[in-house]
């Protein structure tokens, strides 16, 4: 590209001002006048309002009359928001101290599942919505982290592992060797009301067996989690496993006349009395069409902490009470009855498990 004189002119005085500065007497720099940015815009509009007379090309930069506007910083660096240096509410950073202390906990979950003959596997954290919308009265369909991404679908992050475990297996289409072994350690994410130790977004240990139709798996599985618990250090004066069926609140709710389309949403509604009185959710009731002295007969069959005593409401030949006796026989041989027992008011996530349930306490 050939230059205008005008343009060659004004290099020139620019390369013997830096040439000045760095070689010669303060007062070479002082008899030499700066080029202001108002000469340099006017330079570029006479080259460009005069043609390409020396017939070569004129580079875009020429041709662009604001491009010092455009490559002055000052103006949008004034404008730019101050980062804030917090992760997002309810999420954290994990500095080297913070994951040497997960990877501690990891490394021992993942040893145990291990040792149990349990393979690990993983899935997305972006799933689709309708994978967790399916089934009405979930308490977690109420706190996706869902959205539209650009291609109009509707996505969601995954708030827990067990739908993507489902879809994985049935993508399969059957050819999978039964039964299936599988651990994870996935994050997932609730939007829901913070408290103390929980956030948004967590980390949780899965350990699933897929293809056994007894209680072998959940004793497999209490049997791990007594491991964990005992290679970190405690024991079972700390930490106690109360365990339930889902088949002890199906056969109490069929006695009660409760249809079964409404059992899902009244095991939800069980579940908050752990939390609030039961005037509190008497408006949720009454939406379900279940009268209050339906919920205060289950509430009593529910305080059955003891076998004797379930076995007396229920009958002898309760299946809920064969599949519970069971299952602590079997608890026994694996040397964990101490930490096992039976409460029946666990009620959490019978909107969708269909057999044995079960959480840790704290013992103290």
């Amino acid at each position: 590209m050939k230059l205008s004189p005008i343009l060659i002119t004004m290099l020139g005085s620019l390369l013997r001002l830096r040439v000045a500065s760095a070689f010669t007497v303060p007062n070479a720099i002082q008899q030499t006048r700066p080029i202001s940015s108002t000469l340099i815009r006017n330079a570029v509009n006479t080259e460009v309002e005069g043609g390409n007379k020396g017939g070569g090309r004129v580079s875009a930069g020429v041709k662009d009359t604001n491009i010092l506007d455009k490559t002055d910083t000052s103006k949008s660096m004034k404008k730019q928001k101050q980062l804030d240096t917090n992760p997002p509410k309810g999420t954290r950073d994990f500095y080297p101290e913070d994951m040497r202390l997960r990877t501690w906990l990891f490394d021992h979950w993942r040893s145990v599942a291990s040792t149990y003959g349990f393979s690990e596997y993983d899935a997305p954290v972006l799933e689709s919505e309708a994978l967790y919308t399916r089934k009405a009265g979930e308490e977690v369909t109420q706190q996706l982290y869902n959205f539209m991404d650009k291609g109009d679908r509707a996505v969601a992050l995954r708030p827990e592992m067990t739908p993507s475990l489902a879809r994985m297996v049935m993508a399969k289409k059957g050819g999978l060797n039964l039964p299936l072994k599988w651990h994870s350690i996935p994050q997932c994410w609730r939007y829901e009301r913070m408290t103390r130790g929980r956030r948004r977004e967590h980390f949780q240990w899965n350990m699933d067996v897929w293809g056994v139709q007894g209680v072998e798996a959940e004793a497999e599985l209490l049997s791990a989690m007594v491991t964990f618990f005992e290679n970190v250090g405690l024991t079972s004066d700390d930490v106690g496993i109360k365990v339930n069926s889902r088949l002890v609140i199906t056969e109490v709710l069929t006695e009660l006349g409760v249809p079964e389309d409404k059992f899902a949403a009244t095991c939800v509604l069980v579940d908050k009395l752990e939390k609030v009185p039961l005037d509190a959710i008497q408006d949720d009731l009454t939406e379900l069409g279940l009268e209050r002295d339906v919920v205060e007969k289950l509430l009593e069959v529910l305080t059955n902490n003891s076998l004797e005593s379930l076995s007396s409401v229920l009958g002898a030949e309760s299946n809920a009470v064969k599949q519970l006796t069971e299952l602590f026989d079997l608890c026994e041989a694996y040397g964990i009855q101490d930490w096992v027992l039976l409460d029946a008011s666990v009620v959490r996530g019978l909107a969708y498990y269909t057999g044995i349930v079960f959480e840790a306490l704290d013992r103290k």
